[in-house]
């Protein structure tokens, strides 16, 4: 059983098609994992009967929309078979001396209420597990228990998932994906609010580390995990020559502010030609230099593009366990510097400064040569596949 949560206070077109996209979203990543199954929807549930449901459970419960995910006994909606299934799962993992609590919902059904329906299977639990007493408020063990008009639902465990909304429903954004923590983590984040992502590196030539490209193929094979059975494309724009440019002729305070000013031109441009509504960045208030509030809005007005910010508020241990989370954050991750980074960048740019240097570099025109050359990688369930 999984249960959605933001998609219930939605109206009733748009939750009918939301729901309708989970259930396809459900249907691709199971396809994905080879794992056949029988999908029904109910106010507030939808149930998936399958042969494997611990495998089922673990893969709807990457799945965006998605709250949380349980591995149920259905039966009759009868209070009997209820009883019945809850005893036996408790006589499974009770013993004497062991606290439990029954957490009972009914909907739909009529003659007893939710507070009855959890004692009376309560005191069935008592009477078959010997030594077992009832602790509502610590208990050892808890039993969930759901009276519906359709059936009952009995089930110990309920497996955290992402929630959000679910992937496709929001159109499409394109991401400039990085090897660092934050630009995976505002990618991951555009997608748990729905919007299928691809991602734009932009690679900086011999001005980068030496892991920072195997880096970010990892981090979008990671993300691909995350909506499992379809497919996310990276655009790897070679930048080298712009990075040299840059370094040569720019004033060195200035190169952070002109980088991120490059990089959302880029994918802004980008976006605009394949049809992507909006780019997402990786920023937060202050972190860095090129991140003053200062200097994000005259990076901001490079943009041709909606230009957004997942993590704009987030501080940085925020940023480093949502990282952890997802399965993006490296204890060790090599060799990410780029040694374009000047020893004291500007921490308050002018725009009439940066667009002068800009039109000394030729920003606009490497940006042009750049998109004619763009290499396309695809991962697809965690694992690179061939273009």
């Amino acid at each position: 059983m999984l249960r959605y949560g933001e998609i219930f206070l939605k109206s009733e077109p748009v939750k009918r098609h939301f729901v309708g996209t989970l259930l396809r979203n459900c249907a691709r990543a199971l396809d994905a994992a080879g794992v056949s199954h029988r999908a029904e929807v109910h106010r507030g549930r939808v149930i998936l009967h399958g042969t494997h449901p611990g495998t089922i459970a673990s893969v709807v419960s990457r799945l965006f929309g998605v709250v949380d995910v349980s591995v149920c006994t259905l039966t009759p909606p009868e209070l009997s078979a209820l009883r019945d299934a809850a005893v036996a799962l408790a006589c499974e993992k009770l013993g004497p001396g062991r606290r439990f609590a029954v957490r009972a919902r009914r909907q739909g059904v009529e003659g007893i209420t939710s507070q009855e329906l959890g004692a009376a299977l309560g005191a069935s639990i008592l009477d078959a597990v010997s030594g077992a007493t009832v602790d509502l408020k610590n208990p050892d063990y808890e039993i969930f228990a759901e009276l519906r008009d359709f059936g009952g639902l009995v089930y110990d465990t309920r497996i955290p998932a992402p929630g959000g909304l679910p992937w496709g429903t929001q159109g499409r954004v394109l991401s400039l994906l990085s090897s660092g923590i934050d630009s995976p983590v505002a990618t991951w984040l555009m997608m748990r609010r729905g919007c299928e992502v691809d991602a734009l590196h932009v690679a900086s030539g011999v001005f980068a580390g030496s892991d920072v490209r195997a880096t970010t193929l990892r981090h979008l094979c990671v993300l691909s995990s995350w909506c499992a059975g379809f497919p996310i494309t990276l655009y790897l724009a070679d930048s080298g020559d712009f990075y040299e440019t840059l370094v040569q002729q720019a004033e060195p305070r200035f190169r952070c502010v002109i980088c991120k000013r490059f990089m959302v031109r880029l994918g802004s441009r980008l976006a605009a030609r394949d049809g992507y509504l909006a780019l997402c960045t990786g920023d937060s208030i202050g972190q860095v230099a090129s991140q003053t509030m200062v200097n994000l809005a005259v990076v901001s007005e490079a943009a041709l593009v909606p230009l957004i910010r997942p993590l704009v508020a987030f501080d940085k241990q925020e940023a480093v366990d949502l990282a952890k989370k997802i399965g993006t954050f490296e204890r060790e991750p090599g060799d990410l510097s780029c040694s374009a980074v000047p020893r004291i960048p500007a921490t308050a740019s002018r725009l009439d400064e940066i667009r002068a240097i800009e039109e000394e570099i030729g920003l606009d025109t490497h940006v042009s040569a750049v998109l004619e050359n763009l290499r396309v990688y695809r991962a697809l369930n965690g694992t690179l596949v061939e273009v």
